[in-house]
């Protein structure tokens, strides 16, 4: 047995209290866990056609693959597509945007896991989503002489610490099998590189996210959503809608004391409240309920409600961008506490949508300077400066589209890193498996 799965084995024995309670609490860990734990998927039959394996972690880069995935398919139509996630959300998400692919669960890091995955799709080429570097999965496509290609690839300042911590024979298990790492800036092209990745395999290409942000309002799902929950797109319409986007505990409690503080102000005002992780809904359903603001959660609603309560807490999956599209302004989250490096803001950019954000953004810290450098978005420092950017905001409307234009403007320039990846991905494309799919 390899020594990654002793160590595994060891973790796990000491995290299974923690798991089970998770597992009981939540419900997470316990759908696929034959398949992860196997690596047990089931795919069809490719009819002799080379395979290309996309994998996403979750939501997130589930939603750049709605991107990439495409773009691959209308280049290369003679390879098959298989598509991972991690997370019970991300399978769901990649079902809801692939459904004409097999979406496999990715298994656990195990060598007989990832033996009997690779064995299953017998892939030409795996691509992975921004991170996801498994040690026992890399080898093992080393072994298979499969190149393994990192798109959207990031470092952020606490992986990069923590690799720096883990040492070479660490970091060579990890970066010897990837054959190019097509990173979304030069900052972590750098980072890359200072961690030992050979300069060859690292090509700066931009971010595939920039490509995904479509900026189209009207669109059915926004429609059918603006509908449901009685906003209008009109000019003459009264209400200002506040989108908080992917928030994080404690961010719901900072939004609705801020809120509650300025809908006496401004009457007009309403709250979409979208927490990032699906498993926090009812958590954050309870904190609602307790400020006393009326409230409706989306996934409750039947029919078009005949008035617009104060706050609407959007506890489903799949519909946050159709959301930004009714946005005003807009607050990103993750970016208060300090812990998890901020979500994107780079879809409301796409939107028009004024947001302001907090000043822990090093996941997308080249798009939030960016966008706060051409006025596009603001920086708060703290939760009484995100009500007062807001009030400012609320109270301006040239100002709302003045920044609105610039972010908008910013992503439209931005775009084009989806045909620069592309370019990464033919390039490593085996020759046979090429000929094969002509």
């Amino acid at each position: 047995m390899p020594l990654v799965d002793l160590v595994y084995l060891l973790a796990l024995l000491l995290l299974s209290p923690w798991l089970l309670w998770r597992a009981a609490a939540t419900g997470r860990y316990r759908r696929g866990l034959a398949a992860k734990l196997l690596g047990r998927v089931a795919v069809p039959d490719p009819g002799g056609r080379p395979v290309a394996w996309f994998h996403a972690v979750s939501v997130g880069e589930v939603n750049l693959l709605g991107t990439l995935v495409p773009a691959f398919r209308r280049r290369r139509p003679g390879f098959a597509v298989v598509v991972s996630s991690t997370t019970d959300t991300g399978l769901a998400e990649a079902r809801r945007r692939f459904p004409d692919l097999p979406v496999v669960p990715f298994p656990f890091d195990f060598s007989w896991a990832v033996a009997a995955a690779l064995d299953a799709v017998n892939p030409s080429l795996v691509v992975l989503a921004e991170s996801e570097l498994w040690p026992n999965f890399l080898a093992a496509a080393g072994r298979r002489k499969v190149p393994v290609v990192v798109v959207n690839a990031r470092v952020s300042p606490r992986s990069f610490a923590r690799l720096r911590r883990a040492g070479g024979v660490a970091r060579r298990l990890l970066f010897r099998h990837v054959a190019r790492f097509a990173a979304q800036e030069a900052e972590y092209a750098d980072r890359l590189r200072a961690l030992g990745v050979p300069a060859a395999k690292v090509v700066v290409t931009g971010s595939v996210k920039y490509d995904g942000a479509s900026g189209d309002r009207d669109t059915p799902k926004a429609r059918a959503l603006a509908e449901l929950l009685s906003f209008s797109r009109d000019a003459e319409r009264s209400a200002c809608v506040w989108l908080a986007g992917s928030t994080h505990a404690p961010e719901e409690s900072v939004v609705l004391a801020a809120f509650a503080r300025l809908r006496a102000r401004f009457p007009h005002l309403r709250l979409v409240l979208v927490p990032r992780h699906p498993d926090r809904f009812e958590e954050v359903a309870r904190l609602v309920e307790r400020s006393g603001l009326p409230f409706v959660r989306r996934s409750r609603i039947g029919a078009p409600l005949a008035e617009t309560p104060a706050v609407v807490l959007l506890d489903t999956v799949g519909e946050l961008g159709a959301a930004w599209g009714l946005a005003d302004l807009g607050f990103v989250g993750g970016t208060l506490d300090g812990v998890r490096g901020g979500q994107s803001m780079i879809e409301p950019a796409g939107y028009g949508v004024p947001c302001a954000f907090g000043p822990h953004v090093w996941n997308f810290r080249d798009a939030a300077r960016r966008l706060v450098e051409v006025g596009g978005a603001v920086t708060v420092k703290d939760a009484a400066a995100l009500e007062a950017e807001l009030a400012r905001l609320v109270a301006d409307a040239e100002l709302r589209e003045r920044m609105g234009t610039a972010a908008r403007d910013l992503v439209r320039r931005q775009q084009g890193a989806t045909a620069r990846t592309l370019d990464v991905i033919d390039a490593l494309l085996p020759a046979a498996a090429v000929s094969r799919a002509a």
